[in-house]
């Protein structure tokens, strides 16, 4: 896949919106299934193994839709999805962090999470 333009990555996100909220909750859903599971566990009324492997097996087939529009999907608790993008010249990954508002941050290719930076007022 290419890179994104700023806008194009916007709309994606939109896009994705629903397939990243519903992330969420198959998540949380997985996470107190499986703890329900364990000895001792806390029983709950989504059900038991089937649900779980159920939710693992939904979880996976949003994961590939987020992965299939040329986004990366960097983390799942919590979401991390990056766009392969260009500023200025510089190859960046256009940064969306789950409880992000909106896609306005971005790091360098190469240097990770821990670069990252608001994209500036002049990019889009």
């Amino acid at each position: 896949m290419g890179l994104f333009t700023l806008p194009q990555a916007r709309s994606e996100l939109e896009r994705l919106r629903p397939v990243l909220d519903e992330m969420i909750a198959v998540r949380a859903d997985l996470v107190e299934l499986s703890a329900a599971l364990t000895p001792g566990g806390e029983p709950t009324d989504l059900g038991g193994l089937p649900e779980r492997k159920a939710a693992e097996a939904r979880l996976n087939e949003l994961m590939t839709e987020v992965q299939q529009t040329g986004a990366e999907l960097k983390g799942v608790a919590p979401l991390l999805v990056d766009f392969p993008a260009d500023l200025d010249g510089i190859p960046v990954l256009l940064c969306w962090l789950e409880g992000d508002p909106d896609l306005s941050w971005y790091h360098r290719a190469d240097l990770g999470f821990a670069g990252r930076r608001r994209l500036p007022a002049t990019a889009g």
